[in-house]
């Protein structure tokens, strides 16, 4: 090691919630040396959605190698690691078992310190790898296939969640409308993609708000909507035009998303917004934001597509953070498939 190397905290980030595989060397927090992905869609794609068992055997024959390519790439070795942070929830089980496995028996092998890393905080946390100049206090609205949360935070490790879904993730429901639609998986990109040659306001989905000030979400009735529509028009005897669905119901999601964004926005005072997860790379989503947090003085920060979707980088800036405040996990570190924020 370098005298250089050992003033500077590296950190091996490693992401296996789901069906992708992924490890990132980061250095000081900002310095992204490698960052690779070994995706799983193809192998889930014939079966409409991720498969549990098929996915944990995916990440057990690919953890090893996508963490060895990403410390070649770096130019590094365990030796000249700070700490690994890694998933352990939320997320599917057998997949957060297998990468909190090989965290803990690499880092207690090179004797180095095991970071635990919530998932939803490593998308959160996506957006200080593009942008430095985030301050606090600041909302972020966190949206993925799993989860809808607006979540205000104060400082590193103090938040607060002042709104979910009570139901379906706006990622789940985009995912379900997709399949019953004949789209594919996964299925926002698909609605987003068939969306473009369709008419928003050919049908009048609903929006949900709940009561007149909460911020938690409902999707359900939203996805029940699209179905009993298209349960109608079979009935009668009429084909439906896809795009305009599809492009319906995607300005219902994003009509809701931004609408309880400002709600918040509004509640805390705050001016500025982080969007986060999956479904942060729709582009109706972004450009809606954009524009009506710009009329409003918000400034409105996303991290690029890529950094949207499930990966290390995320995770690996969160454990930097968690690094620098000594919030080292135990060996006894466990998944969590169904951990919350708070």
């Amino acid at each position: 090691m370098t005298g250089s190397q050992k003033d500077q905290v590296i950190i091996l980030g490693i992401e296996t919630s789901c069906d992708e595989t992924s490890a990132a060397i980061l250095v000081d927090g900002t310095d992204l040396r490698s960052h690779v992905i070994s995706s799983q869609i193809a192998t889930h794609q014939k079966y409409g959605g991720v498969v549990p068992e098929i996915a944990s055997r995916e990440h057990s024959l690919h953890l090893q190698p996508v963490v060895q390519q990403a410390l070649d790439e770096a130019k590094v070795g365990f030796s000249n690691l700070s700490a690994i942070a890694v998933t352990h929830g939320p997320g599917l089980v057998g997949s957060l078992l297998v990468g909190v496995s090989g965290a803990k028996a690499m880092a207690y092998a090179a004797g180095i310190p095991l970071l635990g890393i919530n998932h939803l905080e490593g998308h959160i946390y996506a957006n200080f790898l593009h942008h430095q100049d985030i301050e606090f206090p600041f909302l972020s609205l966190l949206v993925s296939g799993g989860h809808t949360h607006l979540i205000l935070f104060e400082a590193h490790g103090q938040y607060q969640v002042l709104g979910q879904t009570r139901d379906d993730a706006a990622g789940e429901a985009l995912d379900k409308v997709a399949r019953t639609l004949g789209l594919g998986y996964p299925g926002g990109p698909q609605i987003q993609k068939v969306a473009q040659e369709g008419d928003a306001q050919a049908f009048k989905f609903p929006r949900a708000m709940l009561e007149p000030t909460s911020l938690d979400f409902s999707f359900s009735g939203m996805k029940s909507a699209v179905l009993n529509t298209l349960n109608s028009a079979h009935m009668r005897g009429e084909t439906l035009r896809v795009p305009d669905l599809a492009a319906s119901f995607q300005q219902a999601i994003v009509d809701v998303l931004v609408r309880k964004a400002l709600m918040a926005i509004d509640q805390t005072g705050v001016k500025t917004l982080l969007l986060a997860g999956g479904v942060a790379a729709n582009r109706l989503l972004r450009e809606t934001l954009a524009q009506t947090l710009a009329e409003r003085s918000v400034r409105l920060v996303s991290p690029p597509p890529l950094f949207c979707t499930d990966n290390g980088a995320m995770i690996a800036v969160a454990g930097y953070y968690h690094y620098l405040a000594g919030d080292y996990a135990p060996w006894t570190l466990n998944a969590v498939p169904g951990l919350g924020l708070v």
